[in-house]
């Protein structure tokens, strides 16, 4: 299934964001920062990318359900995504 990018606009925005912060790890560790800091915001990363990936499958999932395909939903796959996201 193919997800329009309008839709997912506001996961493209959280992994933009994602991208920076990621970008400001990197320094950090570069520049010899507290470590506490930089734990700190590389949690933040991680929590910003795993919730565009939930949002990207709940996107498909609505645009399935909406389109009509959800009886050829694919559930063991479904599943397989959301946990690789755990």
């Amino acid at each position: 299934m193919q997800l329009e990018p309008a839709d997912l606009k506001n996961s493209i925005t959280r992994l933009k964001r994602a991208n920076g912060q990621l970008a400001a790890v990197i320094r950090m560790l570069e520049e010899g920062e507290d470590c506490q800091a930089v734990v700190t915001q590389l949690a933040a990363v991680s929590k910003a990318i795993d919730r565009a990936g939930f949002s990207i499958i709940s996107t498909g999932l609505k645009a399935c359900i909406n389109e009509g395909e959800s009886a050829d939903v694919d559930l063991a796959k479904l599943e397989k995504l959301f946990l690789s996201l755990s």
